[in-house]
């Protein structure tokens, strides 16, 4: 019984520190936490899948896909030029990997997908201090 009122304790300090991350966050910074979401969605979904747990894999697959085409959504296609063509692009590729990881339960698809935006979550990172230096 004390576990169980620690970790709801513990859970509701986690999402109120999460609400306050996101509520000062940069724009550049909020772009960075739905890609580590995005990250850890598809983590937990491939978990689920060693597990053949397909609700579980379903529901974290799932997420994993509305993160992506929320930052497809929000890309500036009319400034971005070729970067955000191509970022639109990568985003519905990923998409589409990630339903067909889903239907297929293609833990390599997943395995794909999470390095890719592995690989532009850290040039995100790379880019925070021109970003940064910009705004002041």
């Amino acid at each position: 019984m004390v576990y169980t009122q620690a970790n709801k304790a513990a859970q509701t300090y986690g999402k109120m520190a999460v609400s306050t991350a996101i509520e000062e966050a940069s724009p550049h910074r909020l772009v960075q936490l739905l890609m580590a979401g995005a990250i850890e969605k598809m983590a937990v979904a491939r978990g689920y899948m060693e597990q053949q747990n397909t609700s579980g894999k379903g529901e974290n697959i799932s997420w994993a896909i509305s993160i992506i085409e929320s930052m497809r959504a929000s890309l500036d296609r009319d400034n971005g030029g070729e970067i955000a063509t191509n970022l639109n692009d990568l985003y519905e590729y990923m998409s589409q990997r990630l339903l067909e990881a889903n239907i297929n339960n293609d833990l390599k698809a997943v395995d794909e997908v999470s390095t890719l935006m592995h690989t532009i979550h850290d040039a995100w990172i790379g880019i925070a201090g021109e970003v940064n230096a910009s705004s002041r």
